[in-house]
């Protein structure tokens, strides 16, 4: 299990934290989009690329054996921080349908596009699995 990293004179960070360690096998996971198993992009607006985005990330730790707390480090892309932040409640609520009250490392960088047409979230995260799974 992920252990907490906070140095002790620092506010506690809200939705997520400022360092993550953890014993096991590292799972990376290559940035996921909002599209399905057919590569079909869910919807044009951000939220429904965002949660589809979210449950890819979560599927590929899961195919390897994990579990959302397993996960450590989150990079989120976007084509657009307005969208993220004026939508902030909701992407709270569709963050914790895939990850629960789990909170590792996140950093969000917006970009000029991305390689998928039409994409406007990608995520990708790292993952330590412990070595008995």
């Amino acid at each position: 299990m992920p252990e907490i990293v906070q140095p002790p004179d620092w506010p506690r960070p809200r939705g997520y934290s400022n360092g993550m360690m953890a014993e096991g096998r590292m799972l990376a996971v290559a940035g996921q989009i909002g599209w399905d198993t057919s590569e079909t992009l869910v919807g044009a607006d951000f939220l429904s690329q965002f949660r589809q985005a979210m449950a890819n990330v979560v599927a590929v730790v899961r195919a390897a054996g994990g579990a959302p707390s397993d996960i450590i480090s989150l990079t989120l892309y976007v084509t657009d921080k307005r969208e993220y932040v004026d939508g902030i409640a909701e992407v709270g609520a569709t963050y914790r349908e895939a990850m629960g009250k789990h909170f590792p490392t996140m950093a969000l960088v917006q970009v000029a596009d991305l390689l998928e047409p039409g994409a406007k979230v990608e995520i990708q995260a790292l993952a330590v699995l412990p070595s008995a799974r």
